[in-house]
C-alpha cells in the first residue's frame, strides 16, 4: 500500500474512538481506527415491495438502524459502513420499484468492498443482512474473504439477534415475522411512524394458503422461528400496534 510521499497530519486519537460512522473519517483518521482494531461493520439490504403498507427501502433500513444503534452504543469498538442498498430481488421483480441484482454480482460487490478495508489493515468485518434472499449470497461473500484476504469476516441477518426476545412478545404465530410482516412493521414504527401507511394493511390469507393449511407437510417460513423442509412464505401485509 502506498500513499505518497504525503506526511499525515495529526489525528485526534479520541474523535477517531468516539466516531461509529466510515464516511465521517478521513483517511488519516482511518488508519488510526485500524490502529485501534476497530471491526468493520456492513449493513446489506434491497429495495423491494413491502405490501401495501411499507415502503421500498424496509430491509437496507431496518438492517442500518440497527447497526448504527450499535455503532451508537460501542463507537470504540467498530465503525459502520454506508449501507449495500440492492440485493436479490428476482423472486418479487413483478411488483413496480423492486430492483434487483444478479448473484454472482452482488456476492462479487461485496467481496471487492471487504477486500478493499482488508487490504487498509481491518481485521475483522461483520456483514449484516437485511433482505431474506440475500442470506445465502451474504455468506457466500464472507466465505470468500477469509479465504481471499487475512480479515476474519462473519456474517449474520439482523433479526438473529433477536430470536429469542421476539418470540416472546409476537403476537402473529408462524409466518408473522416473515415479509411485510409484524416484525418488519414493528421495526418501521419504532424507525418511522410517518412512514407506515397503517390505512393500507391487509391480514387477510392468500386463497391457495387457506385451501392447504390443514396438512402437517408444510410449514411458513419465519425469520426468528426457521422452517421446515419444506416452506411458503406469506405474501400478506401486516402489523399489529407493538411498534414503538
Amino acid at each position: 500500500m502506498s500513499q505518497g510521499n504525503a506526511t499525515p497530519p495529526a489525528v485526534d486519537v479520541d474523535a477517531v474512538r468516539g466516531e461509529h460512522r466510515y464516511e465521517n473519517l478521513t483517511w488519516p483518521e482511518i488508519n488510526e481506527a485500524i490502529a485501534q482494531e476497530k471491526v468493520i461493520v456492513l449493513p446489506v439490504g434491497s429495495v423491494e415491495q413491502h405490501g401495501y403498507h411499507l415502503p421500498l427501502d424496509v430491509d437496507v433500513r431496518c438492517a442500518t438502524s440497527v447497526c448504527q444503534a450499535a455503532g451508537m452504543a460501542a463507537p470504540e469498538a467498530m465503525l459502520v459502513m454506508p449501507p449495500v442498498s440492492y440485493g436479490y430481488c428476482n423472486h418479487v421483480m413483478d411488483f413496480p420499484g423492486t430492483i434487483t441484482i444478479e448473484p454472482t454480482t452482488f456476492v462479487s460487490m461485496l467481496v471487492d468492498i471487504t477486500r478493499s478495508v482488508a487490504y487498509h489493515g481491518f481485521k475483522r468485518i461483520v456483514l449484516v443482512n437485511g433482505h431474506g434472499s440475500n442470506a445465502p449470497l451474504v455468506e457466500q461473500a464472507g466465505r470468500q474473504t477469509n479465504l481471499q484476504t487475512d480479515a476474519l469476516c462473519c456474517t449474520l441477518s439482523w433479526w438473529d439477534l433477536i430470536a429469542p426476545y421476539w418470540n416472546e412478545i409476537r403476537e402473529s404465530g408462524p409466518g408473522g415475522s416473515a415479509h411485510a410482516c409484524e416484525l418488519e412493521t414493528s421495526m418501521y414504527l419504532h424507525m418511522d411512524k410517518a412512514g407506515v401507511r397503517r390505512d393500507r394493511v391487509t391480514g387477510a390469507m392468500p386463497d391457495f394458503v387457506t385451501r392447504i393449511a390443514g396438512g402437517d407437510e408444510w410449514q411458513f417460513v419465519d425469520l426468528t422461528l426457521g422452517s421446515g423442509p419444506a416452506s411458503i412464505i406469506s405474501w400478506t401485509s401486516s402489523y399489529s400496534e407493538t411498534g414503538s
